[in-house]
């Protein structure tokens, strides 16, 4: 089912933990989405560093796991831990290779492409990969406050 860009689905949970779950079409009109995953972090800085990593994950969803296909999905999870935050960001391609999941820039500093694995990186404290490599686990510690 095509939904329009700026819909999604989200679901709830009812556990101690609590996560949401949003489902989209695969386009690059992410900045509504953006805004929901990151409404109930308070800390304006915190919140300014997670959108750059999430909208580098959500990127290389759209455009190298679902190859801009807008017929296709990303479902993306949000769960909040006592001391973390976490986001799934999942799409429907085939994975990246496990050789490919270094965080090095390019060599080549005026390179247009290549820094978005090293921006993840950087933008949380734990960054893991399912086996297949479609779907990214992205862990920030929550700051007391």
């Amino acid at each position: 089912m095509l939904r329009a860009p700026d819909q999604w689905i989200a679901r709830t949970s009812r556990s101690p933990r609590r996560w949401r779950e949003f489902s989209t079409a695969s386009t690059l009109h992410l900045a509504p989405l953006l805004d929901r995953l990151l409404e109930p972090i308070a800390c304006l800085e915190l919140a300014a560093r997670l959108r750059l990593g999430l909208q580098e994950a959500l990127v290389n969803a759209v455009c190298h796991g679902n190859g801009l296909d807008p017929s296709l999905t990303l479902r993306i999870r949000r769960i909040e831990c006592e001391h973390w935050w976490v986001f799934q960001v999942q799409d429907q391609g085939p994975g990246l290779p496990r050789t490919r999941r270094g965080a090095s820039l390019p060599l080549d500093p005026a390179a247009s492409a290549g820094r978005g694995l090293f921006l993840i990186r950087h933008c949380f404290d734990d960054v893991r990969w399912s086996q297949r490599g479609n779907r990214l686990q992205l862990a920030v510690r929550r700051q007391r406050p």
